[in-house]
């Protein structure tokens, strides 16, 4: 069975929510994580809870829609660390506006934040990266079903998928291997207040927590897993699988 301990896992937007979720997972495996997040209180609190615990992390300011921090993201892990073995780009923006209201700067922070933000953490993390390395892209159920007025984010995220494929074709020759996963609903924040109908509207009767993804990460960056590359994993209790009618 493959082991984390010691391995370096860049987690992009890992102070909060799922990104929060996956520097717990690993650091409790004993990798050495470093979250990169905009949010500096939460980022520094994260970092603390788990050396506290006895595990390793450092945390990075990082704005992944910006070229310069991202390079520096890189260059601080390596000098840190002296490598880079995981990658989960998992930051990401969503903003519903209208679409007659939405203004292009607004359409720009979310394309930005979601989607450039992949291609420029994957690009500078991969010319690093050894044979064995991978990364993980996260991606969203939205890039297959909408409600209105998700124009934005849905394109990021269709967007993701499309490029986890590029990126495992011309990553392939240097070994490593690149994927992305599709959550659903998967609550952050206030678990056990929600409704039987959040849940039993679930193929699986539960609506996603943080972890599950997590586990999928953990799944998809496990070594002996690696026949595995370019894929999308829909992770969302069976959601997307259901046929809906109006009554």
């Amino acid at each position: 069975m493959s082991s984390f301990k010691d391995k370096s896992i860049i987690v992009t937007g890992g102070a909060n929510g799922i990104g929060q979720g996956i520097c717990e997972f690993f650091a409790e495996r004993e990798a050495k994580v470093i979250i990169a997040d905009i949010d500096d209180q939460r980022g520094i609190q994260l970092q603390k809870d788990i050396v506290s615990k006895g595990n390793s992390a450092i945390y990075i300011h990082c704005d992944v829609s910006r070229e310069d921090d991202v390079k520096k993201l890189v260059a601080q892990t390596i000098e840190q660390y002296h490598a880079i073995d995981v990658l989960i780009n998992n930051a990401g923006v969503s903003k519903f506006i209208p679409l007659f209201e939405m203004s292009l700067k607004e359409w720009d922070e979310v394309i930005n934040t979601n989607l450039r933000s992949v291609f420029l953490c994957s690009r500078e993390a991969a010319q690093v990266m050894k044979t064995g390395s991978s990364i993980v892209n996260i991606a969203s159920t939205r890039a297959f079903m909408s409600e209105e007025n998700t124009e934005a984010y849905s394109a990021s995220k269709g967007g993701i998928i499309s490029i986890t494929h590029a990126l495992a074709r011309t990553l392939g020759p240097k070994g490593i291997r690149v994927n992305s996963i599709s959550p659903g609903w998967i609550e952050t924040n206030n678990y056990d207040e929600l409704r039987d109908i959040d849940h039993s509207q679930h193929l699986t009767n539960r609506v996603g927590k943080p972890e599950d993804v997590a586990r999928c990460c953990l799944f998809l960056c496990n070594s002996d897993n690696d026949f595995i590359t370019g894929e999308n994993i829909v992770l969302d209790g069976g959601m997307v699988r259901k046929m809906i009618y109006e009554d």
